[in-house]
């Protein structure tokens, strides 16, 4: 299964997978995904909460929870250890990469992410559905894959022998742009390189083409053949870069789950400043 799917073969497949909205979007949006999703969703989805579904013994946001409590949560969402899971946002791709990354965390390699999200689907003449979702329950069993999850001491011991890429906007990496979560320091880890994850989407929320993505990435010095960190503020952008890279065939990405909300609040987390 590709780690990508378009609304067309969605399309031709929904009796076949089980389809997962997860948007989420940033507080200043003013939007509520859950109320937007009971209003129209793809027919048979069901509604992820990334926040809810995810560790609450930590003061980050949204980080990976543990493997016993997301397979009992994915299991109430009717997701089992056979199913091909298809995950979709309403912003185009911003928040499903995060829980397409969260599946594969958790050993799932069965997932994919909608390209263009549920915008995309409206575009091509999907079918809405209303209401709630009522999902029957399944067993859902964890295998926890650390290859491509990476804490706090991991990043600081890769810093200068493994690549960083961080998924904020320019301003924020540089460090003149305050971040938008208070006590937290601005800048960017030393010898990161920022890939804004605007940039490898298009101005409709697809995935860019192959070739422009190539292009990106060989501007901002990237070996797609070699280990990669993605990181970003609270690690959901951080996974846009990796759907990407793994589109292009990179296989040794690991997404840093504290991301700039654990790094620039951290006292033994060294800072840089200014362009990379």
């Amino acid at each position: 299964m590709s780690d990508i799917v378009s609304a067309e073969w969605l399309m031709q497949n929904l009796a076949k997978v089980r389809v997962l909205d997860a948007s989420w979007y940033m507080p200043a949006d003013k939007r509520d995904p859950k109320a937007e999703f009971e209003a129209a969703h793809i027919p048979g989805a069901v509604f992820f909460d990334i926040d809810a579904l995810s560790d609450h013994g930590t003061g980050l946001p949204h980080m990976l929870p543990t493997p016993q409590q997301f397979g009992r949560d994915a299991g109430a969402l009717g997701i089992g250890d056979s199913d091909m899971v298809v995950v979709y946002d309403g912003a185009g791709i911003f928040s499903a990469p995060r829980v397409w990354w969260t599946f594969k965390a958790m050993g799932h390699d069965k997932v994919a992410v909608l390209d263009g999200g549920l915008p995309a689907w409206k575009k091509a003449g999907g079918a809405l559905q209303s209401g709630p979702a009522h999902p029957a329950p399944a067993t859902f069993t964890p295998r926890p894959n650390g290859a491509i999850l990476r804490d706090f001491h991991a990043v600081k011991a890769a810093l200068g022998n493994t690549q960083v890429l961080d998924a904020r906007s320019a301003p924020r990496f540089e460090g003149s742009e305050a971040e938008p979560r208070p006590g937290l320091k601005s800048g960017h880890m030393p010898g990161a390189a920022n890939v804004p994850y605007r940039a490898v989407l298009t101005s409709d929320g697809h995935l860019k083409d192959d070739q422009a993505l190539q292009t990106l990435f060989a501007e901002k010095g990237v070996d797609l053949r070699a280990p990669i960190i993605t990181s970003c503020g609270t690690g959901v952008t951080a996974t846009i870069l990796m759907l990407a890279l793994e589109k292009l065939g990179s296989r040794q990405v690991a997404v840093y789950d504290g991301s700039w909300t654990e790094w620039g609040g951290r006292d033994d987390a060294p800072v840089a400043t200014g362009p990379a």
